[in-house]
C-alpha cells in the first residue's frame, strides 16, 4: 500500500457559512489536508465577478457598458457566461485608475480574518486537525482583469497598477491579522493559462511569462516566509466548466515552471489542472515540470468512472502527487456537495491503495 496522497480544497464550496465548510470537509479530510479554505461564501463564490459588481460597479473611474442580463426583470449579478459578463471602460481623461480604503476596499482582508477566527475556535476546540493553516484564496491580477472585461484597447493599462496595490494592499492587511504560522494564501490564476495557450487575442504571446509571472513575483514579496504560498491554475468554469479546453499540459507546465523560478520566495504548492483525458499525450509534458521544493496536486478529482485510468497514466509521467478537484466548485450547487466529498474520498483511496 502505497502513502496517502494528501488533498487540496482549491478554494470555494457553495454553503453558506465558514463554520458549515469547515465542519462538512475538514472534519473528514482534514488528516489528508495542509490547508483549509474558508469555502469563499456569500458573493464570493463567483469568484471575479464579486470585485465586478461590488468594487468596478461602483468605482467613480468605471463606466459599465454591460451587466448581466436580469432575471424576469429582477437583477442578477453574476453572469451565465463570457458572453453575460460585466463589460466595463475606464472614462474619459482617467489616466490612471486607484482605489481608496487600502487594505480593506478589495473585502478580500476583512472576509479572511473573520473566517480565521471561525477557523482558530474550531481548531482550539478539536473539531479541526491542529496542523492545518487557514488557506486564503486570492484571484490574480490578471484573472479579475480580463480584456474580455475591459474590451477599450489601453483601458487595462489605466487600471493594472492600482489593483495590484489594493491587491497588495489586502495582504498586508491579512498578514497584520493572521499570524504568518497559521496563514496560506493561494493565488488563483485563470486568465493565466489560457493566456499562456495564445488564446487570448489582445495579448502579446511574446510578453506572456512576465506578464503573467511579475504580477506574482511582486505580490509575494509581502507574504512572510513562514506563511505558505500556492498557485492554482485553472481552466476556468464561467459558463460551464471547463471554460478552455486545451490539447495538453505543455503550456500549463511552461507557465508554472516560470512561476517557480521568479518567485524569490518559495511556493509550497502548485495545482495543476486535467481534464478527463486519458491518453498518455495529455499529461507527457508533466516530465518536464520543475516544481523545486513545491507540492503538485493534480485536478482530477471528476469523472470518477474514469478516474482509476487517468491516475495510472499521470502517474507514469509525475509518479508522486496529491489530489484536488479541477476547481472550486462555488458554481456547482449545494445539493452535489456530499457527493463530491464522497469523491474526494473515494480519490484518495484509490489513490493510496
Amino acid at each position: 500500500m502505497s502513502a496517502a496522497p494528501g488533498v487540496l480544497l482549491v478554494g470555494s464550496i457553495p454553503l453558506d457559512t465558514s463554520e458549515a465548510v469547515f465542519e462538512m470537509f475538514g472534519r473528514p479530510l482534514g488528516a489528508q489536508l495542509s490547508t483549509l479554505p474558508d469555502g469563499e461564501t456569500g458573493p464570493r463564490r463567483h469568484w471575479i465577478s464579486r470585485v465586478h459588481y461590488q468594487v468596478f460597479a461602483g468605482h467613480p473611474d468605471f463606466e459599465v457598458l454591460r451587466r448581466p442580463a436580469p432575471d424576469d426583470g429582477i437583477e442578477r449579478l453574476n453572469p451565465r457566461n463570457a458572453g453575460d459578463s460585466w463589460l466595463f471602460k475606464v472614462r474619459d481623461g482617467v489616466s490612471k485608475v486607484r482605489f481608496g480604503d487600502p487594505g480593506w476596499r478589495l473585502g478580500y482582508a476583512r472576509e479572511a480574518i473573520q473566517s480565521y477566527f471561525v477557523f482558530r475556535s474550531l481548531r482550539d476546540k478539536g473539531a479541526l486537525p491542529a496542523h492545518l493553516r487557514f488557506q486564503v484564496s486570492l484571484a490574480s491580477v490578471n484573472s479579475v482583469l480580463p480584456p474580455r472585461v475591459f474590451p477599450v484597447a489601453g483601458d487595462l493599462d489605466r487600471i493594472r497598477e492600482g489593483y495590484e496595490a489594493a491587491l497588495r494592499a489586502e495582504i498586508e492587511t491579512i498578514v497584520a491579522h493572521i499570524p504568518a504560522h497559521d496563514l496560506a494564501i493561494q493565488f488563483d490564476c485563470a486568465t493565466e493559462v489560457q493566456d499562456a495557450y495564445g488564446g487570448i487575442a489582445q495579448l502579446d504571446p511574446a510578453t506572456m511569462i512576465e506578464r503573467n509571472c511579475g504580477q506574482i513575483r511582486r505580490l509575494s514579496q509581502v507574504i512572510p516566509s513562514e506563511a505558505s504560498l500556492g498557485i492554482h491554475l485553472c481552466f476556468g468554469t464561467l459558463g460551464g466548466w471547463p471554460r478552455f479546453s486545451p490539447d495538453d499540459l505543455g503550456q500549463t507546465v511552461v507557465l508554472a515552471n516560470a512561476m517557480v523560478e521568479q518567485t524569490e520566495r518559495s511556493i509550497e504548492w502548485l495545482h495543476i489542472p486535467t481534464l478527463d483525458r486519458s491518453d498518455l499525450a495529455f499529461y507527457a509534458a508533466l516530465a518536464d515540470l520543475r516544481p523545486r521544493s513545491a507540492q503538485v496536486y493534480l485536478g482530477m478529482i471528476h469523472h470518477m468512472d474514469t478516474f482509476a485510468t487517468r491516475l495510472r497514466v499521470a502517474r507514469q509521467v509525475l509518479p508522486g502527487f496529491g489530489l484536488a478537484a479541477y476547481c472550486g466548485l462555488g458554481r456547482s450547487p449545494a445539493s452535489e456537495l456530499p457527493g463530491v466529498l464522497a469523491e474526494h474520498l473515494s480519490a484518495l483511496a484509490q489513490a493510496s491503495a
